[in-house]
């Protein structure tokens, strides 16, 4: 078996947010909130490591947010650059560096690193038919020009993507293609760029990732594999706009370096502002392992396009991993930012002061680590409430509570083992290799599911050695009880802080052990006798209903404002004559019996006073929008002279007539005042 590279040190990026809006849950979910569980646990052995973020401030999205508002792009990247980098720090995430992409530093470096390549002849210089708005005198950046997707016949559809069906486009594939700008139809007009030619390192990135990388997450490998097996296309470097970092040769002038050329070199830029004595060690030496943390939609960029980028320049070290997760959906919905589906990193701090951890501790318990999944406000208030608050928390407060109870805070000596106790240590002497193995493979869930393991082994043994009881007959069983417990206790100070860095901080305070330290997990004297506990402070407190409610509202007043927003009336059917309206006998009925359908998920059927003294059945299509009680006694207009039909063995009289709202919701149609059930409608 080949023997596992020895690293002196570690490098880890993180994806860098686009600063045209804060961060949200799903951004967490795909790479901050993993990228911190990994740094800290290094940090915990002891490692050399660095983590390195920052701002992504270049790119078309910034300027329509900029052109929206009627500002400049540099007030939008000033404005959310400051928003994105203190609510990270407000949720713990430790960055050693978080920079920004418009710093001169960024400039310089990523200048020099394209004009380095250019020198060299890496990149194939081509003519191109782009978009263009004679009105607007601007070229069109994919994002600025919407259409009918030609996938799934969507209106409004970007250049480079339908975010109906999430199908990748070229502006060029748009049906009826506009300009964003000014609405117009834009015309083709060819344009000079750059281009990286990746065919060229098509072999090598096969080899390096298809061959030397087996274990990467599947889902990266995959996704790797597909693009290779597609055959790998040259791609624009450069882009015309007038926002991002001029390309420094002449011939280019009113040309940017394209953002996802500009992007990744942030990550060098950044380190050397944090690092610039040193900083080449931890991009160029071999024993350095590069780690990038990103979303599933960055796999290409980090995987192939960059790793081309530095094997083209010839000097950097490629990344050893890239643990991409997959999606975080938002109550069943695809979070998005345009539609402000989203819960908001900014604004979950201000909603939930104190509670950091409880978001760390749901977004890790739910990590999309190979598949999407989905954050509801229901699991966040269950698992807070079930899991910190009753396994974590509980522990943690019987066991300070009883040592101050008995032993007024001192922490008692252990004496004579049971066989008991020693069976209860070994359990959770256990959990530091499974831990250790499942962070150093980035199984984050299975990681925090063992350390939980730790608090669910301390609740069980306080429930089955009950001192409480002990405390009046063998004062010694009770002072070795709760040292264990105590052990336990500090156990759970470090095994606790990579996921939840604020109540391991509040934790070691409790227990006044100075600082965690990974070598020492698992240990049974990690606190000595005749030391002292301090009193016991809530580490979690229930999340009421109340609470979630407040949360909820506010995704359904979100959604409603989407579809009326969103809503287009269809169109008006085919013209029909008077006549034709007049052959519809359409009456005024009294519902007085409404019940479901058995075996007939949609259906209700009903027992409608017509007027002729004998009730009508009528089966509607509308049980996903009704209780059939609440339809009793309501009048309702129903077509009357429709030939029977029979539906799940009832045989319908007529249809009940209903409007479909913009948010699909059936309404049934009845008149405003009160009318004599028979009345006819016209």
């Amino acid at each position: 078996m080949e023997e596992k590279k020895k690293y002196s040190r570690t490098l880890v990026t993180t994806a860098l947010p686009y600063a045209n809006g804060p961060v949200h849950i799903g951004h967490l979910a795909g790479v901050y909130v993993p990228a911190d569980i990994y740094v800290r646990y290094l940090r915990l052995k002891g490692e050399d490591v660095l983590m390195i973020g920052g701002s992504d401030e270049h790119g078309v999205p910034i300027t329509i947010k900029a052109q929206k508002e009627g500002v400049t792009p540099q007030d939008i990247v000033d404005r959310y650059h400051n928003i994105i980098k203190e609510s990270m720090a407000g949720l713990g995430i430790s960055f050693d560096v978080y920079g920004r992409t418009t710093s001169e530093m960024h400039r310089h470096t990523a200048s020099d690193f394209f004009k380095k390549l250019y020198d060299k002849g890496e990149f194939i210089e081509k003519m191109s038919k782009q978009f263009y708005d004679e009105e607007a005198d601007q070229w069109l950046a994919d994002r600025y020009i919407t259409g009918t997707c030609p996938h799934c016949g969507s209106e409004g559809a970007y250049g480079d993507q339908c975010e109906a069906c999430g199908t990748s486009l070229n502006a060029t594939d748009l049906i009826n293609p506009r300009s964003a700008i000014t609405g117009n139809v834009p015309v083709l007009k060819e344009t000079k760029h750059w281009y990286m030619p990746l065919d060229k390192w098509e072999p090598k990135l096969r080899k390096w990732i298809l061959e030397d990388h087996k274990e990467w997450k599947t889902n990266v490998y995959g996704q790797c594999k597909s693009w290779l097996d597609g055959g790998l296309q040259p791609r624009a470097v450069t882009r015309d706009l007038n926002w991002g970092i001029p390309v420094p040769i002449e011939g280019a002038e009113g040309k940017v370096l394209y953002v996802w050329f500009d992007a990744p070199i942030g990550y060098i830029s950044n380190t050397k502002e944090l690092r610039p004595d040193d900083w080449e060690k931890y991009w160029k030496a071999p024993d350095t392992r590069i780690i990038h943390f990103i979303g599933k939609d960055n796999i290409v960029f980090h995987c192939l396009i960059f790793p081309a980028m530095l094997m083209a320049e010839g000097s950097y070290q490629l990344p050893e991993n890239v643990p991409a997760n997959e999606f975080l959906n938002l109550e069943g919905d695809k979070i998005s930012t345009s539609r402000n589906w989203a819960v908001w990193l900014n604004e979950y701090l201000e909603d939930f002061p104190g509670k950091q951890d409880v978001l760390r501790y749901v977004l890790t318990a739910n990590a999309p680590e190979s598949k999407d999944n989905d954050f509801t406000w229901k699991d966040f208030q269950d698992r807070n409430n079930n899991e910190l608050v009753a396994i974590l928390g509980n522990f943690v407060n019987r066991a300070i509570v009883l040592t101050n109870k008995y032993f007024d805070g001192v922490i008692p000596e252990a004496h004579e083992l049971t066989d008991y106790d020693r069976a209860t240590i070994e359990e959770f002497k256990g959990v530091k290799d499974e831990l250790g193995k499942a962070l150093d493979t980035f199984h984050f869930r299975a990681a925090l599911a063992e350390a939980m393991k730790l608090a669910r082994i301390g609740n069980k043994y306080l429930a089955d050695t009950e001192p409480w009881k002990l405390a009046k007959t063998d004062m010694a069983r009770v002072e070795t009880i709760m040292n264990v417990a105590l052990q336990i206790t500090a156990n759970l100070a470090i095994a606790f802080e990579p996921f939840l860095p604020f109540s391991a901080e509040k934790l070691r305070k409790m227990i006044n052990l100075e600082c965690a330290d990974w070598n020492k997990l698992g240990d049974i004297d990690i606190l000595k006798a005749g030391n002292r506990v301090e009193k016991p402070v809530l580490l979690f407190e229930k999340i009421d209903d109340e609470t979630i409610k407040v949360q909820t509202d506010r995704l359904e007043r979100i959604k409603q404002e989407n579809i009326l927003k969103n809503f287009k009336p269809k169109a008006v059917a085919p013209t029909v004559t008077f006549d034709d309206f007049q052959k519809l006998d359409i009456r005024v009925g009294k519902v007085l019996e409404c019940e479901k359908v058995k075996k007939a998920d949609k259906l209700l059927k009903f027992a409608i006073d017509d007027g002729t003294g004998k009730p009508r059945t009528i089966v509607s299509g509308i049980a996903k929008f009704y209780n059939p009680e609440d339809l009793v006694g309501k009048e309702v207009c129903f077509i009357a002279n429709f030939p029977p039909r029979t539906l799940k063995g009832v045989e319908s009289q007529g249809m009940i007539l209903s409007a479909e709202d913009a948010d699909g919701r059936l309404v049934v149609i009845g008149p405003q005042g009160e009318v004599r059930p028979g009345v006819q409608v016209g």
